[in-house]
């Protein structure tokens, strides 16, 4: 009953930027049909399994969702999909537009099936410029977008990636809200539209609104980066038993730390007495504030700052956090129970409306488990059916798992 209910999404997208999308819309109460090839999403090859085709990426990036497969190469296949498509609110597709046109499935086409479908493509580059018919991935994309530059400015020198899928999973953000902006415009006005959800500049945007800086200016007044994030002691603090996250960022904060420190001579001190002087001499601050806190233990330093009410979290590892007092308190990582993969560690939908409450509507499913029953619905015969199996265009149901 979430507040996407009775909206029906055409899922065409794999691996993680659309699927993470989709798997949102559907979290939200939308009937997602994912579409796969005989294959399968590749996504569900990847980690350690169980069955083969339940890897772990591809459980947690695509509950909520139904799965068919069709062979869109072959006529039946697309006439199949084109059916799904004229009584569907939104066709998602992560693959070039180029591809999506030699499927002769390009908007042109589907927006006469289906005059009030949001047509919402997430690839690499908008289409109105050189690099339009790239192919774009994560690593590419934040490259591309000076994340693994700014990485060696506050490290050792080396250009790395962050270690997640950034990229895509901030471009599929991006894409649920384009969606949901231009299911409104629907609604209002009884018209679908294409919308284009592009990785480079969407990342681009990201990644400068906060390192713009001079470069805001023309003529540049400096060449660009937000000083504070880029401070090499701006990380995780080694305590003298392991490491601490701490933010000391306002005045207030300022004071309560000089206070609870003792540290009455940095209060004097108009590098450190003022917003204004921190920010300028940031690297000279929390330099300081790295050797003060290697002089106790973490949990001395947790105690101590929150009653001091100075912003202060653990740094987890990916074990740990599984059982942060928060996120165990609020159950976000429920075990539950997978039809056919047994126990499985779910994860809670972050967002909550008061009135309509969401969740996944089922966990995620097995290649083409609802083949059938989505190709019923539109209206599919059971010989219509048989048929698509004989020609390859589709498979049979997964065979039930004890």
């Amino acid at each position: 009953m979430g507040p996407l209910e009775g909206i029906k999404v055409i899922d065409m997208t794999s691996v993680l930027m659309g699927p993470y999308a989709t798997q949102m819309l559907g979290d939200y109460g939308a009937d997602v049909i994912k579409v796969e090839t005989s294959d399968g999403d590749v996504t569900r090859q990847i980690g350690p399994t169980r069955h083969a085709g339940m890897g772990p990426v591809f459980l947690n990036t695509n509950r909520s969702k139904r799965s068919i497969c069709l062979d869109l190469k072959k006529p039946a296949g697309r006439d199949a999909v084109l059916r799904l498509i004229a009584s569907a609110d939104v066709l998602v597709y992560n693959v070039r537009p180029q591809a999506m046109a030699r499927l002769q499935l390009g908007y042109d086409v589907v927006s006469k099936v289906n005059p009030r479908l949001i047509y919402a493509g997430v690839f690499g580059f908008g289409q109105d410029g050189p690099y339009a018919a790239k192919p774009a991935y994560d690593d590419l994309i934040q490259g591309a977008t000076a994340l693994p530059a700014l990485m060696a400015q506050t490290s050792d020198g080396v250009p790395r990636y962050v270690p997640n899928a950034l990229v895509d999973r901030i471009v599929g953000l991006t894409a649920v809200g384009a969606i949901c902006a231009s299911l409104v415009h629907r609604d209002r006005t009884g018209r679908g539209q294409r919308v284009d959800i592009p990785m480079f500049e969407t990342m681009a945007g990201f990644v400068m609104g906060d390192h713009m800086g001079g470069l805001t200016y023309e003529p540049p007044l400096d060449k660009g980066g937000y000083a504070r994030h880029l401070s090499r002691d701006r990380r995780p603090y080694k305590t003298s038993d392991g490491y601490i996250c701490v933010i000391v960022y306002n005045d207030k904060q300022w004071e309560n730390f000089f206070a609870a420190t003792a540290r009455d001579d940095l209060r004097r001190d108009p590098k450190f007495a003022t917003f204004a002087g921190r920010a300028v001499n940031i690297d000279t601050v929390y330099a300081e504030l790295a050797r003060i806190l290697e002089t106790r233990t973490t949990a001395e330093w947790t105690d101590l700052l929150v009653k001091a009410d100075v912003p202060v979290m653990p740094m987890h590892d990916l074990e740990s956090m599984l059982q942060d007092p928060h996120l165990v308190a609020t159950d976000f990582f429920p075990v539950v129970d997978h039809p056919t993969e047994g126990k499985i560690r779910n994860m809670k939908v972050a967002a909550a409306w008061s009135d309509t409450p969401v969740g996944p509507a089922r966990l995620a499913p097995r290649l083409n488990e609802h083949g059938e029953e989505v190709l019923r619905e539109v209206g599919y015969s059971a010989d219509e059916i048989a048929a698509l199996v004989r020609d390859g265009v589709t498979t049979t149901a997964p065979a039930t798992r004890n």
